[in-house]
């Protein structure tokens, strides 16, 4: 076990703490530290709070004393997305067009149950404007970089979380994932992250873009993602969406491993071109499950290609968020968010419900294929991690950032629990990822088979974000 708290896990840190051999303030020193000495190369956070980080540690650490510690988290430090409402601190969504001085008075549902549990909130995270885009920058933050290689996006929208996860500032970390903002950033950075089910952890106020979006964990273990959405996936009333409690335990069975399961590999959907590299990683990956039991069966492809039903979608969404704003506020948006709004727009009426009908056979097919099996697995992303400051990599022919995330939204379509599994590095030394895919609710066994696969090929962080020599 690691002797730098910053660099433990949230359930090694919760087993320290109970034993009395960890304090909560000597972690929150410990994550201070290290922010103080990365934050600056890879510019992850909007908004920092180490005197109330400290003093929250010093209330959890006298609760350890006593042997009455609050609920499942208490003294880990977690962050937050700045698109999710946290009391007290500013939601600014990283955009210049939301008035600072709020009010901030109430916390959404993820940052409450954090909260309810203990857990000490260290700050927020950076996201590009309302988390249009795959990748990580904005106006009124700057530039969100790689660990692995600062001169390199850690994608987005989730990509401030990424990055602080990565480095170990914070054990936890709350993303979002409308289109792959989790699975994204967690596979240019190295890192675990899962888009549970919709309405598995409740969200509110719903996300400018509808029912594709999800609040999900960004860890550096499949276990601690296990524990953090055994927290945020409480009930709260106030998302019209959620599931009802089910009081399951995402711990449980955790270690029950693959064997046995239907597991469809598809290498590329039957239509996306998947650099060498990580077509490679990948494919090694699978023949990881393959060897802890799984029965594997490589398919073509297991539906057609819904980049225009995903983009009416996002699109109708930008152009509602954008009617909240003046024609002076807009002057301050990205125009990357601006151009996609104006699509928006141009979407009739027939258009938009057909899109949402093409939708519905989506779902409705991906239920009828896990009855045949139990997951499906591709690449995460077919590209590894480009030059910061750009909504696409310059060598590759794309519009806009949909087109090279094209394994990622279908799953925001269909609603189904999808994760990202780091699984190796390019010959550069960049991260690659495995996404694991299960049926509708299954979240359990998406966790279960992420699992499986890093006891076997424990994941890799890095120690310090890697600056290029002359950068």
């Amino acid at each position: 076990m690691s002797q730098d708290a910053a660099a433990l896990s949230a359930s090694e840190l919760i087993k320290l703490y109970r034993k009395k051999k960890l304090s909560p303030v000597e972690t929150i020193k410990a994550v201070f530290s290290r922010i103080h000495a990365h934050n600056e190369a890879v510019n992850a956070f909007t908004l920092l709070d180490e005197e109330g980080a400290l003093a929250m540690a010093r209330a959890s650490e006298a609760r350890w004393q006593k042997g009455e510690p609050r609920g499942l988290l208490d003294g880990v430090p977690v962050t937050i997305k700045d698109l999710i409402l946290t009391k007290g601190w500013p939601t600014l969504r990283g955009s210049r067009a939301i008035d600072r001085s709020g009010p901030w008075d109430v916390d959404a549902p993820a940052a409450a149950a954090l909260k309810r549990h203990g857990s000490i909130v260290i700050g927020k995270t950076t996201t590009p404007e309302f988390g249009w885009k795959g990748v990580t920058d904005n106006g009124l933050n700057g530039v969100t970089r790689n660990p692995w290689n600062t001169q390199l996006t850690p994608g987005g929208s989730s990509g401030g979380a990424a990055a602080a996860c990565a480095l170990g500032m914070g054990a936890l970390h709350i993303g979002t994932d409308g289109g792959g903002s989790i699975r994204i950033p967690a596979g240019f950075t190295g890192i675990f992250g899962i888009k549970p089910s919709f309405g598995r952890v409740p969200a509110w106020p719903l996300s400018p873009f509808g029912t594709v979006a999800h609040v999900g964990p960004m860890t550096r273990t499949v276990t601690d993602a296990a524990l953090m959405l055994n927290v945020i996936g409480e009930y709260d009333p106030r998302d019209w969406h959620a599931l009802p409690e089910n009081h399951l335990d995402y711990l449980e069975d955790i270690n029950a491993g693959v064997e046995g399961l239907r597991v469809a590999y598809s290498a590329d959907l039957g239509y996306v071109e998947v650099d060498p590299e990580i077509a490679a990683g990948v494919r090694s990956a699978v023949g990881v499950l393959e060897e802890l039991g799984a029965r594997v069966e490589e398919i073509p492809a297991p539906f057609p290609p819904s980049g225009p039903i995903f983009l009416v979608h996002w699109a109708c969404g930008a152009a509602q968020l954008m009617k909240l704003f003046t024609p002076e506020q807009r002057t301050f948006i990205d125009p990357g968010l601006l151009e996609m709004a104006a699509y928006g727009d141009q979407v009739s009426l027939s258009d938009y419900l057909d899109a949402v009908a093409a939708r519905g056979a989506l779902g409705e097919g991906m239920q009828g294929f896990h009855d045949r099996f139990d997951l499906l697995v591709t690449p995460s992303l077919p590209i590894p991690a480009f030059s910061v400051g750009m909504e696409k990599p310059e060598s590759m022919a794309a519009d806009r950032w949909a087109d090279w995330t094209p394994f990622t939204y279908p799953f925001n379509l269909t609603q189904q629990p999808a994760c990202s599994v780091p699984c190796g590095f390019t010959s550069q030394g960049l991260p690659m990822g495995m996404q694991i895919v299960g049926a509708k609710y299954a979240d359990a066994r998406v966790l279960k088979a992420a699992r499986a696969f890093e006891s076997a090929r424990p994941f890799e962080m890095p120690e310090a974000p890697r600056v290029p020599s002359g950068a």
